[in-house]
């Protein structure tokens, strides 16, 4: 059975969050992650719930966070190489966004 989003994602941005507030030299600020706004959302998670709203938003503002994380929803099979490749199939030149819907369910 394919555990839920919020089973892994919810965790792991608070992991995340909680180390990027203790990492680093003394006196420098840590990282700061942001949520992208909601007109930046796909038009298939338009009126999702909350929380996939939330994961996709955290998605676009912070690929570089999520691809540091393996995905443990076995879509590997699927050429996925991180937890990004589950919200973010591509990204154009351009810096358009072509989102995968694998999250979303």
């Amino acid at each position: 059975m394919k555990p839920r989003f919020s089973s892994i994602l919810l965790p792991l941005m608070a992991l995340v969050l909680i180390a990027s507030g203790c990492a680093g030299p003394a006196g420098t600020r840590p990282a700061e992650l942001t949520l992208a706004p909601e007109s930046a959302l796909p038009d298939f998670a338009q009126d999702a719930p909350p929380q996939v709203k939330e994961a996709y938003r955290f998605a676009i503002a912070n690929p570089d966070v999520l691809e540091a994380f393996p995905c443990y929803c076995g879509c590997g099979a699927m050429g996925h190489m991180s937890n990004r490749d589950c919200y973010i199939k591509e990204v154009g030149s351009d810096g358009s966004i072509e989102f995968d819907n694998h999250a979303f369910g």
